[in-house]
């Protein structure tokens, strides 16, 4: 039977491993459990905060509602032919654990979204991506619950899709409505089911290559050593106005290619990493990842975030935009 606890710590559930509590806190490891949760009381009345990984979080202050954690598990094959395979993943699966599913049995098309943290579930709600990848490239479905209307006793018809009684929807891709770190999940706040990937399965002798490259170049690169929440700004999409505050600098040409430029070259440009405000500190090997080397607050790491948008300001006239959400409620 579910259970909803109070002033539960969250300490370890945001992935940089800051002190928070919230008020009311859930797990949900079925749809019965959220059946349940979504008749009562506390859910009703309180505001809502799903959690997946708790990888693109930072909790500024106590969150004075409910938090729940979405442990919905299962990995399946709906369809397999000799040019694709479709795999269903539920929204509480670890999406590194799904890369490494693929991989192993040989699919195609996420490799280069390996050791991205999080849940499966979050990964179309920031439309994640690397490498020149995002979800939205193997998305072919996303089942949802969407809370405003949420009735789970309403009987669910998957020939249909679309609306599958009030609140639970099947969104094909083009309904996702997704853009460069942003989805209609994001502004709609729902809770993600599962998700359905389309990936192939021709040129399988590269699969295992390539992902050994790709784990050796992450590794390399990214600051596993320490408590994080990945990339914490956006990158800047290239044009014309962008170009013209930049015509001073040597912008890589991969970068102008790739329509691109990374946050971490900003902050690079301004010599911030290793930038320390009490135990937040701007990784070495990565630009655009703040790190806890220990003990940070909330309060440091946000800090050291507008610290970093100050000084591009200035420097570049423009200024970066978060990537991870600040919880401020």
């Amino acid at each position: 039977m579910m259970k909803i606890f109070e002033n539960y710590d969250l300490s370890g559930l945001n992935t940089f491993g800051v002190k928070a509590t919230s008020s009311f806190f859930v797990e949900v490891n079925s749809e019965d459990d959220l059946k349940e949760l979504f008749n009562s009381e506390i859910f009703k009345k309180n505001e809502k905060l799903f959690l997946g990984g708790g990888s693109n979080v930072l909790f500024t202050k106590n969150f004075e509602g409910i938090v729940i954690l979405n442990k919905l598990k299962g990995i399946n094959i709906l369809e397999e032919n000799e040019d694709f395979v479709l795999i269903k993943a539920m929204g509480g699966e670890v999406w590194h654990d799904l890369v490494l599913f693929s991989v192993s049995n040989l699919y195609w098309g996420i490799e280069n979204l390996s050791l991205v943290p999080g849940s499966v579930g979050a990964t179309p709600v920031q439309n994640i991506g690397a490498y020149g990848v995002e979800i939205k490239d193997v998305i072919e479905s996303v089942e949802a619950y969407e809370i405003e209307t949420s009735d789970p006793s309403t009987p669910f018809n998957e020939v249909q899709g679309k609306m599958l009684g009030a609140g639970k929807r099947i969104f094909k891709k083009d309904e996702c409505e997704f853009g460069y770190r942003e989805s209609i999940f994001k502004k709609n706040k729902d809770i993600i089911l599962k998700v359905v990937l389309v990936l192939k399965v021709d040129d399988r002798e590269k699969i295992k290559d390539e992902m050994k490259k790709i784990l050796k170049a992450r590794n390399e690169k990214l600051p596993l050593d320490f408590s994080s929440a990945g990339s914490v700004f956006k990158n800047i999409e290239v044009n014309d106005e962008i170009l013209g505050k930049l015509k001073n600098y040597e912008i890589p040409p991969k970068f102008i290619e790739f329509g691109k430029i990374p946050a971490a070259w900003f902050i690079e440009q301004c010599n911030l990493k290793d930038r320390q405000i009490g135990g937040a500190k701007i990784s070495e090997k990565h630009a655009n990842f703040i790190v806890n080397t220990g003990k940070a607050t909330a309060k440091e790491v946000a800090e050291l975030i507008e610290l970093v948008k100050t000084e591009i300001s200035q420097k570049f006239g423009m200024r970066l935009e978060e990537e991870i959400e600040m919880v401020k409620i």
